[in-house]
């Protein structure tokens, strides 16, 4: 049974839109071209990455929900900020270097983009890639800014990467101390 508040976002998410497929794909260029400024500022300067990830909130409406299936739902950029700065901040985001789109589909008439996020993270100090990938589903509300993100993954593929990633790092002596906690606290889940 759906709440009203569930069944209001999703009216929001789902409901046509008055804007075409250039406007859309303008506006995603934008986004795109944020994350990676966001993400490479945070990677050069570790002291400014919570000011640069506060930014995020800053491509979204005031009333926008982001929607994170293991984490719930953050209402408006009042919520979506203080989460995308706490997540990105600590392991495993903080490890995360990169945001780049594997692929994407325009859906205009929803004014919709649904893309496949690789989320590679920080060499452990032998050239490995160790990466997780989810699909993103954003809508666009108009003037540059998104009324809905919904993130869909597998919990357990980002926790086995980021303890793929502990495991090294510690064999390597690169493990530093925010992720030897995270593995000493959560990595265990993980351990196949």
């Amino acid at each position: 049974m759906r709440t009203e508040n569930a069944a209001s976002a999703a009216d929001a998410r789902f409901s046509p839109t008055p804007f075409d497929l250039d406007e859309l794909s303008e506006a995603f260029d934008v986004f795109e071209a944020t994350v990676a400024g966001i993400a490479a500022q945070a990677r050069a300067q570790p002291s400014e990455a919570p000011a640069a990830w506060a930014r995020f909130a800053d491509l979204f409406t005031s009333d926008a929900d982001y929607i994170e299936h293991a984490l719930g739902t953050m209402h408006g950029r009042d919520e979506i900020r203080p989460w995308i700065v706490k997540t990105m901040t600590r392991f495993p985001g903080n490890h995360m270097v990169a945001f780049p789109n594997l692929w994407k589909v325009f859906d205009a008439p929803t004014g919709r983009v649904i893309f496949e996020v690789d989320n590679p993270m920080c060499d452990p100090g032998d050239g490995s890639v160790i990466t997780a990938t989810n699909i993103s589903i954003i809508t666009y509300a108009g003037d540059g800014l998104w009324r809905c993100e919904e993130d869909i993954y597998n919990p357990m593929e980002f926790g086995s990467a980021a303890m793929l990633w502990c495991d090294k790092a510690r064999e390597l002596g690169t493990l530093d101390d925010d992720a030897a906690t995270w593995a000493s606290t959560f990595g265990r889940a993980f351990r196949g």
